[in-house]
């Protein structure tokens, strides 16, 4: 059997993995579900008759043939493909159930699938704000450095998604680069989106080299990859299909997301983005599966809706966190991860709205089990800026949404009739060693939140949110680079890597 079947059977089944190596455990969701088992089969049984009385438009030949290979009727005039819903699911089968992710620490391996949920960043902002400031300029790949050790020291933010397009790297060495610099310094898994071929190829030769070989990458991903070949509605797109093409083939976890918005390119109604929603993320699931079978793949999901008065997305509104809730039942539905989508603002600034729009989408992701929670921190403005401090603040909002995800437990232990018979009426639980036991670990305990007295608040001198998170940013950013990369691959990739910035690894 290839190191590649190995992979591939081990991501399908969980239990086939060795228990004795360290992960960040994704806490289990058992709370909030928008969608009952009536509206998934309606959902679902719609969606089957659009893949074979509509069809999806495929725009790639190469994706033409194969899912012609696999009897599904191709007009190769019109690029319509329609599949029987027996063929769908047979193909959607072939992916596996759960997605092993890896860090270059072994703390922050990742088992993505069932009810298990993480957090991360997301991607791809133009723009960025500096702590300190109110004021927006064109992401650079000082930045994306940055945001890399920020993240690295976020301990609710589980894997580090590429969030900025750095505006001073040439457009043919942006994928190179991207994963480059957040490889150096993030120890998390990296999740980006790619744009070219080549660059899926030039990355994946690096990832190998720090991996330390192309079966070690394989084994062990320490890189996944986003390729957004569905186009709402009902379409795969020409040149990200072939870069899907690419990657399924190199057999590495990818996701194929897909972002309907209500009343633009889906219906307006929340049910029909999730028809349209739930059509073209599984189109991209069967391309990956057409290419490789047994290719790790997340059912992508970005919905959302339009402001109905001038038509522009929305990324702080409530019903995009409904529909990525309902998707990520959707998702368990098929018997795949999802990459679901939350944490945003449309805010312009640091401000209250950004605060409780961050919150509102992201709790209710996290409640229905979205197993990878991308752009949960740092993004505001409709997505197009990311902000340092808000990742810190976003990760103060992710600590307590876990918090809150873990719910609440009920055993003998945590009920302690035994010590309420023992303290009894009128007494207290102060210094009982039952509270020293559990305080921490019952209690959420925040870092950037403000739980002083007015007094001692005002002696420190009244800092707001905001103002200790720039705090917060500016001693991170002050403290010693570290470099997860050892001297002798950096030097590798300096030299091997075509387009690299030596500046930045």
């Amino acid at each position: 059997m290839s190191t590649q079947e190995m992979n591939m059977r081990k991501n399908k089944k969980a239990g086939d993995r060795d228990m004795t190596m360290t992960m960040s455990k994704g806490i289990e969701e058992k709370f909030y579900n928008p969608l009952t088992e009536e509206d998934i089969r309606a959902i679902h049984d719609t969606s089957m008759r659009v893949f074979s009385e509509i069809g999806i438009k495929v725009s790639n030949e190469r994706a033409r043939d194969l899912f012609a290979a696999a009897d599904a009727t191709v007009d190769h005039r019109t690029g319509v493909v329609r599949l029987e819903p027996g063929l769908v699911m047979e193909l959607i089968r072939q992916a596996p159930e759960m997605i092993m992710l890896y860090g270059q620490k072994p703390e922050h391996t990742l088992e993505v699938g069932g009810r298990n949920v993480y957090m991360g960043t997301g991607g791809t902002a133009l723009y960025v704000m500096d702590a300190g400031s109110d004021e927006r300029r064109p992401a650079e790949l000082s930045d994306l450095k940055n945001i890399s050790r920020i993240v690295d020291a976020m301990e609710n933010i589980h894997l580090f998604m590429l969030p900025v397009f750095p505006s001073d790297v040439p457009a043919e060495h942006v994928d190179v680069n991207r994963f480059g610099v957040a490889l150096t310094y993030c120890s998390k898994h990296v999740m980006g989106g790619v744009y070219s071929v080549e660059g899926v190829r030039r990355v994946m030769k690096m990832a190998e080299m720090i991996a330390g070989s192309k079966e070690a990458l394989r084994e062990r991903p320490l890189v996944s990859m986003v390729t957004c070949c569905g186009i709402s509605p009902f379409t795969l797109d020409d040149k990200y299909s072939e870069l899907t093409i690419e990657v399924a083939g190199a057999g590495i976890p990818v996701v194929t997301p897909v972002e309907p918005l209500c009343g633009a390119t889906a219906p307006v109604t929340l049910a029909g983005n999730l028809v349209v929603q739930n059509v073209d993320t599984l189109a991209g699931v069967m391309l990956t599966q057409l290419v490789n079978p047994g290719t790790p793949v997340f059912y992508g999901c970005i919905s959302s809706i339009s402001d109905m008065k001038d038509m522009k997305y929305l990324s702080g509104a409530v019903e995009m966190g409904l529909m990525n809730a309902a998707a990520s039942q959707l998702a368990r539905h098929y018997g795949l991860p999802i990459y679901a989508t939350a944490g945003m603002s449309d805010s312009k600034t640091l401000d209250a709205q950004a605060g409780y729009e961050s919150a509102i989408t992201s709790l209710l992701v996290a409640l229905a089990g979205g197993n990878f929670i991308h752009d949960a921190a740092g993004f505001l403005e409709f997505c197009m800026c990311a902000s340092l401090e808000k990742y810190v603040v976003d990760n103060e909002i992710l600590g307590m949404v876990m918090r809150a995800v873990r719910g609440i437990e009920v055993n003998d232990d945590t009920l302690a009739f035994g010590l309420l018979q023992e303290i009894g009426a009128g007494g207290h639980f102060v210094a009982c060693r039952h509270t020293r036991k559990f305080m921490r670990r019952e209690h959420y305990k925040p870092t950037l939140s403000d739980r002083a007295t007015r007094e001692e608040w005002e002696k420190s001198g009244a800092p707001d949110t905001k103002e200790r998170a720039r705090l917060k940013v500016m001693s991170l950013l002050a403290e010693p680079e570290q470099s997860y990369l050892d001297d002798t691959v950096r030097e590798r990739i300096r030299k091997e890597i075509t387009g690299i910035d030596g500046r930045f690894v």
